[in-house]
């Protein structure tokens, strides 16, 4: 049922499209186009609502319950979709009110936008020329109408993505703990307590947003075909991929504009700890393995 929503609705849209652009569509396909979303819904909600009761009869809360009944029913990505945009133009209003998300009074926030920054802006300006260049080709106002919805949408697209990592930078908490994201698209948060070294490491690994060497347990988080800090972890901890997918590792390589300084206020939070074993150096002092 959910596939079938995900045919009807964009036809709907491409309906409301032609009738803004003037287009003549016959009555009996207008109302036979809102009567099959118009079931597609109802039947949605029925199936909802089932699963919704059946899980307030098995002690769930409201809240739970109604999770629960929507994750029966719609699919994983499609979820995952909605969440990423709507955080996506959250990140939007953020960025024009200068305001970052997760960092408190005594967080040290490390950006990681460099690398990546002259490429969206690139794809930004190539999507403003192909709007303009189509508007001005395109004859037809139907066709003209569509691909313009589509461009704008793909430039505010952009600039939420960009606008999530500018808002969203690293986090390392006043306690310790580290906070490893990318936009909107993926947030690792690491307990203090799992963290075990830490050293800046310039490394260059191909790949897309996100790799796992699933033997090693070690996760790359690329930004701009590079990765510049290594956190070595005392236990595998768990992470959520861009698009729901699911994993752990126990070293995470990661971007950060300034890895220095990340990497010297996780070392001055290991050499804080207790249960980090210390590193005697030849000439009898102990310090801290970070």
């Amino acid at each position: 049922m959910s596939r079938a929503l995900w045919v009807f609705i964009p036809a709907e849209l491409t309906l409301v499209v032609c009738l803004l652009a003037g287009v003549a569509v016959p009555a009996p396909v207008i109302w036979a186009a809102e009567a099959v979303v118009l079931t597609l819904l109802v039947t949605e909600a029925v199936f909802v609502r089932r699963h919704y009761r059946a899980a307030r009869r098995s002690g769930a809360k409201p809240q739970a319950a109604l999770a629960r009944a929507v994750e029966a029913v719609v699919p994983a990505t499609a979820r995952r979709l909605l969440v990423n945009e709507a955080r996506g133009l959250t990140s939007l209003v953020r960025w024009v009110a200068r305001r970052r998300h997760g960092v408190r009074e005594g967080d040290l926030a490390a950006p990681y936008t460099g690398p990546q920054a002259a490429m969206m802006y690139g794809f930004l300006f190539v999507s403003v020329v192909e709007t303009v260049a189509l508007a001005m080709l395109i004859p037809w106002p139907l066709v003209h109408m569509i691909l313009l919805v589509v461009d704008v949408y793909g430039v505010v697209m952009i600039l939420a993505m960009h606008a999530g990592c500018v808002t969203r930078p690293h986090v390392v908490g006043a306690d310790g703990s580290l906070l490893v994201r990318w936009g909107v698209l993926f947030d690792m948060p690491i307990a203090s307590g799992l963290i075990k070294a830490a050293r800046v490491e310039r490394r260059y690994p191909d790949g897309s947003l996100v790799k796992i060497d699933e033997p090693g347990g070690t996760l790359d988080l690329i930004v701009g075909g590079q990765t510049t800090v290594r956190v070595e972890l005392s236990e595998p901890v768990g992470f959520v991929r861009p698009m729901g997918g699911r994993g752990t590792a126990t070293v995470v390589r990661f971007h950060a504009d300034d890895p220095a300084a990340l990497v010297a206020r996780l070392k001055a939070s290991l050499a804080d700890r207790t249960d980090v074993a210390p590193d005697v150096a030849p000439d009898g002092i102990a310090r801290h393995v970070a």
